[in-house]
């Protein structure tokens, strides 16, 4: 599983990754959802992050409807459906993301 918690070429780990989507989830922005998980990395960093998971959002998307259909989402920005889909596969703990690249043997952000 340990390989599992790691984004391949990047610092932030998949629980850390997880733990900001799910902040996300509820509404918050990224700068204030970062604020919060008290990390040493900066704000550009996460910016970054979420800009390269928009752009894989449709391979993601794919792997998860292999797995469940998508559930009705409340959102219309599709990265927060993307985070709920998340969620509903595998839960909404920080071990979403490392469940993802486990399951799918492939890197959450490519």
């Amino acid at each position: 599983m340990f390989f599992a918690e790691v984004l391949p070429r990047h610092s932030v780990s998949a629980p850390l990754l997880a733990r900001l989507l799910a902040v996300l989830l509820t509404g918050a922005a990224i700068e204030s959802a970062a604020e919060g998980l008290r990390t040493p990395f900066a704000l550009e960093t996460f910016h970054r992050i979420v800009r390269r998971l928009r752009r894989r959002l449709d391979a993601v998307r794919a792997c998860l409807c292999r797995e469940r259909a998508a559930p009705a989402s409340e959102h219309a920005d599709p990265l927060l459906q993307t985070i709920a889909h998340l969620h509903a596969v595998f839960g909404d703990g920080s071990g979403a993301v490392a469940a993802f690249q486990k399951r799918f043997g492939r890197a959450f952000l490519g």
